[in-house]
């Protein structure tokens, strides 16, 4: 009688795996036998993407939704990009409530224009971690730690994926959040977006009409108690630079800013208070480049207080990236404000199809086969072969990175047939380490003098960046040695 229970178990679970995912969600109702048949077919996690462009948003929702869903998920969370042309609120109430809500006038159904339409879903399911958390920036870090000390056994989460407001400059808050955080917590996403996020039956929906958050963060973390049989849920991300630095070091000595859009600094040599010509430095550097085509920044050093433990006095130190707007014989003039009197800076050149703008798989562990990660092959929920151990992947991508397939070629190249999205992003968040700036001789020598923080003060290091590209990688350590196949 048991063996022939189990056999219809196997053949139930062969049925349901090949459900959508409405249906599924239905036939883990209809007993307490059939809902653990369900709980197997989950067992693995899930990560599922589909685009449309489609220029009718009900279609467009309805076609991403049908493809995320036509296989068995529970999904934890969801992530969708939506198009220019489309209603960032309608799309948000069709994708939460699969209906057709009444569309304001600034959405057409019959609006066929070409540029920036279409939706990109994200949805996935990961078991053994508990998320997304979304916490908000004005206590961010707080609600982090708590958040994941309340379904874990750590304060630290395995992975975040933070969206910024397009009207926020956030590089002081990633600046605290890389500095609190521990090497080994993952952190990825767009710095410059619009957003609408809902989290929980009880979370309030976004109104950009009646107030706005700074950022959202998706926080994943490892649950307390894990059962056995529920594998091992990794992230691991890479980034590609596309700047590269060019020039002597300077040093602003008059900074004047028209609220925060512009800056105007009076630059010299670093070390020297003689007043240099901006013109004529960016005209040697453009012609050191060659006349090559691409954008100039400058990448300031700054060391700021704290600003979430401004009672600690501690200094954080981070090199943030200004767009040249303009160079003439008195003054440098870039977007954005910051900048003090003082800040040491070198000019920086977009190299949007260099080897430097390229993600390669060395920068990730589990995709150089002479880690320990490797590849790996193992039975799914089915009985199927389960692909590698990589199930999902997120890039984000700079919107001035006209090559980014090519870019990133070497990672999905490599990567076992997989579900990959993209957002394009006017600033891309990821923690880059290899790019961590040693401090000014001079400034080192006045941290010694000073005691205290400035002794163990770090390195600079950068979490917000301009032409690059960041790719979050999901891999998925199955919990038993025999179910890997040889």
């Amino acid at each position: 009688m048991g063996g022939f229970t189990a056999a219809n178990d196997d053949i139930l679970q062969n049925i349901l795996f090949r459900l959508p995912a409405s249906s599924f969600a239905s036939a883990a109702c209809v007993n307490k036998s059939w809902n653990k048949v369900c709980e197997t077919v989950l067992a693995y996690p899930k990560f599922a993407t589909a685009l449309s462009l489609n220029p009718s948003l009900p279609d467009a929702v309805k076609e991403v939704l049908d493809k995320v869903l036509s296989e068995p998920i529970r999904p934890q969370f969801a992530i969708a990009s939506i198009g220019l042309q489309f209603s960032l609120e309608a799309a948000h109430q069709l994708v939460r409530w699969y209906m057709i809500p009444e569309l304001d006038g600034s959405v057409s159904r019959e609006f066929v224009e070409e540029f920036n339409r279409g939706i990109l879903l994200i949805i996935g399911y990961l078991p053994g971690l508990k998320g997304p958390g979304v916490t908000m920036v004005s206590k961010l870090l707080v609600d982090i730690k708590n958040y994941t000390a309340s379904v874990s056994d750590t304060t630290a989460p395995e992975a975040m994926i933070v969206f910024g407001d397009q009207r926020v400059d956030l590089t002081h808050v990633l600046a605290e959040i890389d500095h609190d955080m521990p090497d080994d917590t993952v952190i990825a996403g767009d710095a410059c977006s619009r957003f609408i996020y809902k989290s929980g039956q009880n979370s309030q929906a976004y109104n950009s009409d009646l107030y706005f958050f700074d950022a959202v963060a998706l926080v994943f973390a490892n649950v307390k108690n894990k059962p056995d049989d529920i594998g091992e849920i990794q992230f691991h991300a890479t980034m590609s630079t596309g700047v590269l630095s060019i020039g002597p070091e300077l040093r602003a000595i008059t900074v004047a800013s028209k609220g925060s859009e512009w800056s105007w600094l009076t630059i010299s040599l670093n070390g020297s208070d003689q007043i240099l010509y901006s013109q004529r430095i960016l005209e040697e550097i453009s012609r050191e480049r060659e006349n090559e085509p691409g954008i100039f920044y400058i990448g300031v050093l700054q060391k700021r207080p704290s600003c979430i433990e401004q009672e600690k006095m501690e200094l954080r130190t981070y090199l943030v990236f200004y767009e040249v707007i303009e160079a003439n014989a008195e003054y440098l003039v870039v977007e954005g404000a910051g900048i003090q009197p003082g800040d040491t800076f070198q000019f920086y050149h977009s190299e949007t199809a260099s080897e430097t703008c390229r993600i390669t798989s060395d920068g990730i562990d589990i995709l150089n086969p002479g880690s320990c990660y490797g590849y790996h092959y193992y039975r799914d929920s089915a009985g199927g072969v389960g692909n590698g151990g990589v199930f999902g992947g997120l890039l984000f991508s700079s919107q001035y990175c006209e090559e980014t397939d090519f870019d990133t070629y070497p990672v999905y190249a490599d990567t076992p047939p997989t579900p990959l999205a993209g957002l394009f992003c006017a600033r891309e968040i990821g923690r880059d380490f290899d790019t961590s700036l040693e401090l000014p001789e001079e400034e080192e020598e006045e941290g010694e003098g000073g005691g205290g923080a400035e002794e163990e003060e770090s390195p600079a290091r950068c979490s917000l960046h301009v032409c690059s590209s960041v790719f979050l990688l999901f891999y998925y350590e199955p919990p038993y040695p025999d179910l890997y196949i040889n």
